[in-house]
């Protein structure tokens, strides 16, 4: 007897840190299950789909990255469907469904996903399920999990009404009514589970579930005692092992001196500033102009990678070299060995380089580790963390404290993992600025980042990159009343890489004028700005220039006022015209300070300048064609600056707020207000 198709629809994904792929191949990975086969791409491999004699329903999902740009696997399958030329009935026979990731801590909140629906609804497509906006700042699964649990109701829902709309097609959907309830036993998309709050047993290591507070390892009622919807086990598709032979460890290429470290802030200041130069003249191939962004590699450290092997228990196989292979039954559609694992490594070298061990785990892990821990109460306690009842918990006690898969691992004693379950923790990178513009030099100003004791955390901690990169340079460094040495010792090298896209620069044409914001370190990439609008004065002496603004601000101006000596400089140039200064802590204006050189606010924030001086930069805005820059904090900072531009619109053009909403949305269009900023 021949076998019976099986209804097919298409899955696409655009999606630049691995977050939207996983959602897709989820979806794929699950499709058996609910009768349906699903093809999966990514947006840019147009070869493996074509849209237009796609006769199948199509999920779209979709994050944004940058400054709303769509990921770099679908950058070109958004410039596609952009074309002018496409006529309105183009994607009339196709019908969708798609789900857009974003933070919300950004002003292009999901643009990537909403300019792609905007553009296949103007070619004609169908929407046949609505729309979800799952929001990273809050935590993508508030918003993903109960859409994906939807989705398989709206798919057989389109496949039946396309199968009706079809018949020289027979479609045999599911033994189910496509509007029935889908069971637990049908489906894997969430698992039902009933339990009450388990009896501490002799010889638990588990907190026991009287205690007076909730805390990462223990919860309360009602969560303690309520039935909970877990995510599906996440399948495995790797095989991991490891075998003792000699290896030759990877040589990287993309290791640079540090020529320079200096401290920018004085020692009693509440962040600490540093500034690192590096000497990238062996290196022609990373030219680099003002505001570019380039990553910086770093090592997990030697302590937590040697606690991580006695976790897995593989202490005495640190120099083992690690094969990783996709299992042969593995269903994973898509399926491949994660490109940050290189070959010939060693365990030791995987844990160093390859996996970021600090970064906070995902629900679908907490969910496999439930798999690997014995304890009951623990198991529960994991339960809880990854389940929809727990959301409250997760994002108080892991998400928001920025706990780690070790600290999480030392907290749940019983828990062992294998192996295979952290190759999905990518390679921690840190992404940073240039500021400086010098040949065979490269420069960039970080915080040393601070994580205070929580729950799950005894004793507080610095970030991973920043913090070893503090330790790395802290004997050479240069700080504040301290006299560079040239007999100092030789800084290390530390590997670095330039990204390959940045509309982060200052406008081409020198007729414009530009408003630069930009708070505490914030202001690298813009000395950078006015670095080359010094070189262009000195090589165009005749040509017109367009104003310049900068409003800056810090806590102290005393402590922590970055490149005071070369603002005020450009100022006294005239490459600077107007600097905008405030800050934040006590009332700090020097009497006497002439307004043309540097204007000291006493408004604590930027924002607060930018209001005072609403109708020169509205008028620089809007009928001067002029460009905006903010560079810095995400979280406040461009938040505020964002509503306080939106009040100064609706001000000084007396228009209402959605009105003013559409005109800053217009400069973002226009490539005329853009961020570059971080959470």
């Amino acid at each position: 007897m021949p076998c019976e198709a099986k209804p097919r629809f298409l899955v696409l994904y655009g999606s630049q840190k691995g977050q939207a792929q996983s959602i897709a191949e989820g979806i794929a990975e699950e499709a058996e299950d609910h009768g349906l086969v699903a093809e999966l791409s990514c947006l840019n491999q147009n070869e493996k789909y074509n849209l237009e004699k796609e006769n199948a329903p199509v999920v779209f999902i979709v994050s944004t990255t940058g400054d709303g740009e769509p990921p770099d696997n679908a950058l070109q399958f958004v410039k596609r469907i952009k074309k002018k030329t496409l006529s309105t009935d183009h994607y009339k026979h196709l019908c969708y469904a798609l789900l857009a990731l974003g933070d919300t801590n950004y002003e292009n909140f999901c643009n990537c996903g909403k300019t792609i629906e905007r553009r296949l609804q103007e070619l004609g497509a169908k929407q046949f399920y609505a729309t979800g906006y799952a929001d990273d700042g809050v935590g993508l699964e508030v918003v993903v999990d109960p859409w994906l649990e939807g989705l398989w109701k709206a798919i057989k829902g389109a496949l039946s009404k396309m199968a009706s709309d079809r018949t020289d097609v027979q479609l045999n959907l599911l033994t189910s009514p496509a509007g029935s309830p889908m069971l637990a036993s049908q489906s894997h998309a969430t698992a039902s589970v009933t339990t009450s709050a388990p009896e501490t047993q002799t010889g638990d290591v588990g907190v026991p579930h009287d205690a007076l507070a909730a805390s990462l390892t223990c919860s309360l009622p009602p969560l303690s005692e309520s039935s909970l919807n877990v995510p599906a086990l996440p399948s495995p598709y790797l095989d991991v092992s490891l075998q003792d032979m000699d290896i030759m460890e990877p040589v990287r290429n993309d290791a640079v001196p540090i020529y320079r470290a200096v401290q920018m802030t004085r020692g009693d200041s509440v962040k600490t500033s540093l500034l690192l130069e590096l000497d990238i003249s062996a290196n022609p191939m990373m030219a680099y102009q003002p505001g570019d962004s380039f990553d910086v590699f770093c090592p997990n450290r030697a302590t937590e990678v040697e606690d991580m092997l006695h976790r897995l228990g593989l202490q005495d196989q640190r120099n083992h070299h690690v094969h990783v292979s996709l299992k042969k039954d593995t269903r994973k559609k898509g399926a491949q060995v994660p490109s940050h694992i290189p070959q010939n490594i060693s365990l030791l070298y995987l844990l160093t380089w390859c996996l970021e061990i600090r970064s906070v785990p995902k629900k679908a892990f907490l969910r496999a580790l439930v798999e690997h821990t014995g304890d009951s109460v623990q198991r529960r306690r994991l339960q809880e963390l990854c389940s929809k009842q727990g959301a409250t918990d997760y994002n108080l006690y892991v998400r928001d404290s920025n706990l780690s898969v070790l600290e999480l691992l030392a907290a749940f004693p019983s828990c062992w993992p294998p192996l295979s379950l952290l190759i999905g923790q990518n390679p921690c990178c840190y992404l940073t600025h240039s500021c400086l513009k010098h040949p065979g030099k490269l420069h960039f100003v970080f915080n040393v980042v601070e994580f205070p004791a929580c729950s799950g955390r005894p004793a507080g901690r610095r970030g991973l990159c920043t913090g070893w990169l503090f330790d790395l340079i802290n004997p050479g460094l240069v700080f504040p009343g301290k006299p560079e040495c040239s007999g100092s010792r030789a800084l290390p090298k530390i590997h670095v890489s330039l990204r390959p896209y940045c509309s982060f620069r200052p406008p081409s044409d020198l007729s414009v004028p530009f408003i630069m914001v930009g708070p505490g370190t914030g202001v690298a990439p813009f000395i950078g700005f006015l670095q080359q609008r010094e070189k262009e004065r000195q090589e165009n002496p005749e040509a017109v220039f367009g104003e310049t603004w900068l409003f800056f601000g810090c806590r102290h101006r005393d402590r922590d006022y970055l490149f005071r000596e070369e603002l005020e400089g450009f100022v006294s140039s005239g490459i600077l015209n107007h600097l905008k200064v405030c800050f934040s802590r006590g009332d700090e204006q020097e009497q006497g300070e002439k307004e043309i050189t540097t204007s000291v606010a006493r408004p604590r924030y930027v924002q607060h300048n930018l209001l005072l001086n609403s109708q020169y930069i509205t008028e620089i805005l809007l009928r001067q064609n002029g460009c905006l820059y903010v560079c810095g904090d995400a979280k406040n900072m461009a938040k505020d600056v964002n509503d306080t531009l939106i009040e100064m619109i609706k001000t000084e053009l007396q228009v209402d707020q959605l009105e003013a909403m559409k005109r800053l949305a217009g400069l973002r269009e226009e490539k005329r207000y853009l961020q570059d900023i971080w959470g």
